[in-house]
């Protein structure tokens, strides 16, 4: 071999190994950066999505009358634990203000025929702690009672409650569960409530209301029956002017008169703040005993004895 061509042959053993060279450093990184970032987007990219959490539900405090003459508006309103119907202090400032403004306003000449209804809401997670048909008529009721404290007659308010599955608490707290509306009373309103009252009125007579206690003790649980009773003299004890109700306290022969008295009076006693707890004024109740006097039932068994056991809640 010449000279000459080892030398051609050498430059080319040269070339041809550079070239390997500049592929493997630059090409392998290449394909080794691509696959790497392949990868790093195919993990963000299976990376499951977390949904926001849901807004808590905040309703405002607002009264309008229906004349335009009366307005009130604030984003504080009445608040209260989740499954509660009892209001959650402090309330606020602006609520007290507004419900003094909207009882000025009912006491101007003209306003007569002036009604607010209000409007409690619960969720159906919710569980019910009142003597009340659902616990969105109790919060509603618990409202009643703070405008009526404030100096609102209770004949101008109706209480209502509704289920609102949309409704989101802040933590535990529902943030005003309570909405509200003026109207004029027609004449047919009137009428239609003083007939509901006079039905309320007969269903109580023939059917009073009668709670049932274990031997011994003054604990009660309500049927869907007796609540709607119960709701039924709340609304009697607040349209019908001067009305009150009897609590009875009734026992078993089981135990000497004189211990049964007593029990019986325990009795009463405990229906009765059972329903103050619930938003009827202790004022409009009286208590007795009758105690052993009134069986319904023979005392000879313990089914008798069970039912004997009772306070018995009536119209006065």
């Amino acid at each position: 071999m010449s000279k000459k061509t080892g030398y051609l042959l050498s430059m080319l053993v040269t070339i041809v190994i550079c070239m390997i060279l500049a592929w493997i450093f630059c090409c392998g990184t290449t394909s080794n950066s691509d696959s790497q970032n392949n990868q790093r987007e195919t993990t963000i990219d299976n990376t499951p999505a977390v949904a926001a959490p849901e807004a808590a539900t905040s309703m405002a405090f607002n009264l309008k009358g229906p004349d335009g003459n009366f307005a009130f508006n604030s984003n504080d309103n009445f608040n209260f634990n989740n499954s509660s119907f009892t209001i959650l202090p402090p309330i606020s400032e602006k609520v007290t203000e507004g419900v003094g403004e909207l009882k000025t306003y009912l006491e101007t000449t003209g306003n007569e025929d002036k009604m607010i209804d209000i409007v409690g809401y619960y969720d159906s997670g919710e569980k019910n702690t009142s003597a009340f048909a659902n616990l969105g008529l109790a919060r509603s009721n618990s409202v009643k009672n703070y405008f009526v404290n404030q100096g609102i007659s209770s004949s101008h308010i109706n209480a209502y409650g509704e289920l609102r599955s949309s409704l989101v608490p802040d933590g535990n707290v529902y943030k005003g569960p309570i909405e509200y509306r003026i109207f004029n009373q027609a004449n047919d309103d009137l009428d239609a409530t003083n007939a509901a009252l006079l039905d309320i009125e007969k269903s109580l007579r023939a059917d009073p209301l009668v709670l049932y206690f274990d031997y011994g003790e003054a604990s009660v649980t309500l049927s869907e029956k007796q609540r709607l009773q119960i709701g039924d003299i709340s609304r009697y004890l607040d349209k019908k002017e001067g009305a009150t109700i009897t609590v009875e306290g009734h026992t078993d022969s089981q135990g000497s008169l004189t211990t049964n008295d007593r029990l019986g009076l325990e009795r009463a006693e405990f229906a009765k703040a059972y329903l103050v707890n619930n938003g009827i004024s202790g004022s409009k109740i009286k208590t007795v005993t009758k105690g052993e006097r009134n069986p319904i039932e023979t005392n000879d068994t313990e089914e008798g004895r069970n039912k004997n056991r009772r306070a018995v809640i009536t119209l006065n």
